[in-house]
């Protein structure tokens, strides 16, 4: 299997122009403050705090993972998974890239009995109800997901489920409907799962939620749903290998952290677009987008001194976007870097017909099929961007399967903690979305936690149109 390629030709000052990298400072002082940040990952490696590099050698924790999906096999004709960003955007991610997103919609026979596969990370109770009021209960797999096991909306939905099931199916058959993936000693759901009996599976300590879609997180209902998992891991070593390296050019993963922090840092280019050209990858862009925001949007430096710094990514689709936000990305503000991702093999494709030759508006479309119009789609896309003054790079893979995702997946975690380092801020960290908890937990009155201390609404600032 050939590797990702990174293709940065537009990122660079010969091609772009005006915003683009001098390429030599690619061998100079680029190289060296890469070379710093290598050394700074590195050693929290070794340290254990950055524990999803050991995932794709997990032995213990796939066969953990693939032994439950075995053992489950058969059983239910659903599975949802309960839990909010990582512990659901991962699974998602893994499902549409190597399933497609319209799984649920095949018929028994098409899944091989493989489940239907819903995600609740939401607590809209509108959207919830349309979900279970949607689904035979007694037939479907509730997959709960939050290492602390405090989470609170996941938490909600689990008492929520929890009782629907209780009066569907009794106390004592509820449990065999749950399991439940979370901290290995710690939490309600590990004393619940211990005390009652419930199947459970394991989140390393040191893996984050944002970083944990190749660990049980992920894996689980991968598996459950036929997906290669070991195919996963396979490919997400090959990326942690071939990134070990501290030389700049050769490491794609530090290319792309320091591209973009240099972008960030030099041309005031503050906002980072994830747009593959694939439909399967969309959930990858949004999956992403939690992993680059939450890792370096941080108040503070590592010496403790305020900075609020940090990129700002978004989220976009090819070709979708090239009809939503592509005008905003040309003839905006300059505040943008584009990373697409290519899928340049083979893959299912469709022939455009030549029965309207004759008309040319429509004609010059025949002989091709539709995967070259997407491909000649982003070619065109990139270079009126080059031609714009606009950076914008390319990750190509050849094909969309366990082993890519796999890689591609290992590749961007990897270029976020590097970013970090350049940043100097902390990747693993979220202390930004604390506070928002507390305050929930006081207005629902948790013990030991106060609500916010606020006045009644006032009226001068309120407006009901009438």
């Amino acid at each position: 299997m050939t590797p990702i390629t990174l293709d940065f030709s537009n990122m660079v000052e010969e091609r772009l122009g005006t915003g683009g990298v001098d390429a030599d400072r690619l061998g100079a002082d680029l190289a060296d403050r890469f070379r710093t940040a290598h050394e700074q990952v590195e050693a929290s490696r070794r340290s254990g705090e950055m524990g999803f590099f050991d995932l794709p050698y997990d032995s213990e924790g796939l066969g953990h993972a693939q032994e439950l999906a075995q053992r489950l096999e058969g059983r239910f004709e659903n599975l949802v998974i309960i839990g909010i960003g990582g512990s659901a955007l991962g699974a998602r991610t893994l499902r549409d890239g190597l399933l497609g997103t319209l799984w649920n919609e095949r018929s028994n026979e098409e899944r091989a009995g493989r489940p239907r596969m819903y995600i609740l990370d939401n607590v809209d109770p509108g959207a919830v109800l349309d979900l279970v009021e949607h689904l035979d209960l007694r037939r479907t797999l509730f997959n709960v997901v939050s290492k602390s096991g405090s989470t609170a909306e996941t938490m909600a939905l689990y008492l929520v489920i929890e009782g629907m099931l209780i009066g569907e199916v009794g106390t004592e058959k509820a449990g065999e409907h749950f399991v439940f993936t979370t901290d290995p000693e710690h939490g309600a759901l590990r004393a619940i799962a211990e005390s009652e009996g419930i199947e459970s599976l394991s989140i390393p300590e040191s893996v984050g939620g944002r970083f944990s879609v190749l660990s049980a997180v992920g894996l689980f209902p991968a598996a459950l749903i036929g997906v290669d998992v070991a195919g996963l891991l396979a490919g997400a070593a090959r990326a942690d290998e071939y990134c070990r390296t501290p030389t700049l050019r050769e490491n794609p993963a530090g290319l792309m952290a320091t591209l973009l922090h240099t972008a960030h840092r030099e041309s005031g280019a503050s906002i980072h677009v994830m747009m593959p050209y694939s439909e399967r990858l969309r959930s990858f862009s949004f999956w992403f987008q939690q992993l680059w925001a939450e890792s370096l949007g941080k108040a503070h430096d590592l010496s403790g001194k305020i900075v609020h710094t940090g990129p700002t990514p978004l989220p976009a689709v090819g070709v979708t976007d090239q009809h939503a936000q592509v005008q905003l990305f040309i003839e905006g503000p300059r505040d943008k870097v584009v990373v697409f991702v290519a899928v340049t093999g083979a893959q299912r494709d469709l022939d455009i017909g030549t029965h309207r030759a004759s008309m040319p508006t429509v004609g010059y479309l025949g002989g091709h099929t539709v995967g070259q119009l997407m491909e000649a789609e982003r070619q065109a896309t990139a270079e009126a961007l080059r031609q714009s003054g606009r950076a914008n790079m390319t990750l190509e893979i050849e094909g969309l399967d366990a082993s890519t995702l796999g890689e591609l997946l290992m590749l961007t975690s990897i270029a976020t903690v590097y970013a970090g380092a350049l940043y100097d801020v902390n990747p693993l960290d979220q202390p930004g979305v604390e506070l928002g908890k507390q305050l929930t937990y006081g207005l629902l009155g948790r013990e030991g936690y106060d609500p916010p201390a606020r006045s009644d609404p006032d009226g001068r600032w309120r407006l009901t149109p009438g």
